[in-house]
């Protein structure tokens, strides 16, 4: 289980098929509700530009008009009335009170049914297949919520080996998810309007170029070259340019100390380049595996050159947790949070995620964790 960019996929930058904006309409109804609901809240993303609304309750309706693109998914989520008496709210509980819907241009009502967070939707043509995806999904996100459950109690009583094999299973229904829904969407319907977000869902966030560049070709012109398809494209060459058998590419980045540190100096050691942050609950979690790996072999040459995708102004954050957890290799930073320059160079999207040099400088492995690497190194100071 890694820490991803967007913890919400509705609030990740959306399906885009149209060259000219258009204008979009809705119209909600939560007559069935009876909650005493004040405002309602939109968020979407316009080509790279996020944007949010707001839309006071009227007679149990409420209404938005926007400009799109074309079809684009977005979130909405609502506001309750504070108590007369006490003046306190009601806690937002997003299973309730959060729903996400796919807009496209044209006229759309928005009706919620027994909660907010359950609507039907007409006059979009792209929220209906996204309605069959879910139910496609269904069946793995009833075993993952089971077994996020089971992972949360598992760090609270700070069982961190039960807490890593439930963190694999989840790695597993999600990939089969990905695969078996997503991925058949996307090779089998390339005209549909959510084509291009199952291609998206289908590759995660380690996209393997090979599968979906042929797949992605197969996608019509205006969706390959609208905002979202190009920054699709761009994605599938960086994991051609960092996938197994490629040299790694070079950067250069601060260390803890201000000095500038090159990945190219490494060379001649099998070195594994580390994305991690001090905010990471599981790269914190994989730390003392990679510690135990570090002092086994690093007598033999092997190195370790941590990137930190910690935040602007966290540096003592980031120090701390160097400290804490006994990383005693090379950090290198540059304090941007997602944005971090070598982050962006290698396509890195989610948390923790490593790839494994040889000498040379050339990827022979990606994302070993635990007794996966021991045993890849194992094997390559044995020969």
């Amino acid at each position: 289980m890694k820490t991803v960019f967007s913890v919400l996929v509705s609030l990740c930058p959306a399906l885009i098929l149209f060259s000219q904006a258009s204008t979009f309409t809705i119209t909600g109804d939560i007559s069935s509700l009876k909650a005493p609901i004040e405002w309602v809240y939109l968020s979407y993303f316009s080509g790279s530009q996020r944007i949010t609304d707001s839309a006071l309750v009227k007679q149990e309706t409420y209404h938005f008009t926007g400009t799109i693109d074309g079809p684009v998914q977005a979130g909405l989520r609502i506001g309750y009335k504070p108590d007369r008496v006490s003046k306190a709210r009601i806690p937002f509980n997003s299973k309730r009170d959060y729903a996400i819907v796919f807009l496209e241009p044209g006229n759309m009502l928005v009706a919620s049914i027994d909660s907010f967070a359950n609507v039907t939707v007409s006059g979009s043509k792209a929220d209906a297949e996204y309605r069959k995806l879910q139910e496609l999904t269904r069946p793995f996100d009833d075993q993952l919520s089971d077994l996020y459950r089971q992972s949360a109690m598992a760090r609270k009583s700070n069982d961190g080996e039960t807490a890593k094999i439930l963190e694999k299973q989840i790695d597993s229904i999600d990939a089969a998810a990905n695969e078996q829904v997503y991925g058949v969407y996307a090779k089998n319907n390339p005209g549909s309007p959510l084509a291009l977000y199952a291609l998206k869902n289908w590759g995660g966030y380690t996209i393997d170029a090979g599968k979906l560049e042929p797949v992605f070709n197969t996608l019509p012109e205006a969706t390959r070259n609208s905002v979202q398809g190009k920054d699709m494209l761009e994605k599938i060459n960086i994991a051609k340019k960092t996938g197994v058998g490629q040299m790694a590419l070079n950067f250069t980045q601060n260390d803890t100390l201000g000095r500038p540190v090159s990945l190219s100096s490494f060379q001649g050691k099998y070195l594994l380049l580390d994305f991690w942050a001090s905010w990471c609950g599981p790269c914190r979690a994989e730390n003392p595996s990679l510690v135990k790996v570090y002092l086994k072999y690093n007598g033999r040459g092997f190195q370790i050159l941590s990137v930190s995708l910690d935040r602007p102004g966290a540096k003592s954050r980031w120090l701390q947790a160097i400290h804490d957890d006994g990383l005693r290799w090379t950090h290198v930073s540059d304090l941007l949070f997602w944005n971090n320059a070598v982050a962006r160079q290698y396509g890195i999207e989610a948390i923790p995620q490593n790839l494994l040099l040889d000498p040379s400088g050339k990827i022979i492995a990606k994302n070993l964790q635990g007794e996966e690497l021991d045993k890849k190194l194992a094997t390559l100071y044995l020969n």
